[in-house]
């Protein structure tokens, strides 16, 4: 993307005001709905149909293989995307999606203060949110009952200001508090001019009401 596009991106997610509408999205937020991460590493593409057994990945390796990504220090729209992938894999075995809940929710109670912290209880948030609105109301879920929000939420607090875990909060918030998904796409988009991955995301997630609109 060139500096001139990334201006206009830029200024287009700018001109988001705190009275936005969402965009009309089918199906779970955190799911239905692919990032844009560049060309950054993840796991293996999946589609939303996936069955156990109908694809080449093996469900064995997708504790080792979440981790590995995760413990790579990648950026945090990365970590939004190994996640939603590994969630739509992990709804396919009841054992590898409580096997890597269980993982990483013991990495973050292990882990220590400051940047290492935050990015482990962003991965338990996200991932434990992502469960609950992939895996139906039948389905074996381990995150039922878990609150991935307050855990997210604790992982901007340790960060200290993320505007990537900002959007991630927003997201979550879709289902939830108007007030609280508003001040996080605000404090989102207080990246996004510098951000052009992020500005590119919120920029498919939320349309903007223009004040012309509102009069």
């Amino acid at each position: 993307m060139n500096s001139h596009s990334t201006s206009r991106l830029a200024i287009g997610v700018a001109a988001i005001v705190l009275g936005f509408t969402t965009v009309a999205l089918a199906g779970p937020p955190l799911i239905c709905h692919p990032l844009a991460i560049g060309q950054a590493k993840t796991l293996p593409w999946v589609d939303l149909n996936y069955q156990k057994g109908s694809g080449s990945y093996d469900l064995k390796n997708l504790t080792q293989d979440t981790l590995a990504i995760l413990d790579s220090n990648t950026s945090v729209l990365v970590r939004m995307e190994t996640l939603r992938r590994a969630t739509i894999y992990a709804r396919q075995d009841p054992q590898v999606a409580k096997e890597l809940l269980t993982r990483l929710h013991a990495r973050a109670n292990s882990s220590d203060a400051g940047n290492a912290a935050a990015l482990a209880w962003f991965d338990i948030g996200y991932l434990a949110e992502t469960y609950k609105q992939w895996m139906g109301r039948d389905d074996p879920n381990p995150a039922r009952g878990l609150d991935g929000y307050a855990w997210v939420k604790k992982a901007i607090s340790l960060r200290g200001s993320d505007s990537e875990m900002e959007f991630a909060a927003a997201l979550i918030a879709l289902t939830g508090s108007e007030s609280e998904r508003n001040l996080h796409v605000e404090k989102a988009m207080a990246g996004a001019k510098t951000d052009p991955l992020l500005a590119q995301n919120l920029a498919s997630f939320f349309n903007r009401q223009t004040i012309a609109n509102k009069s």
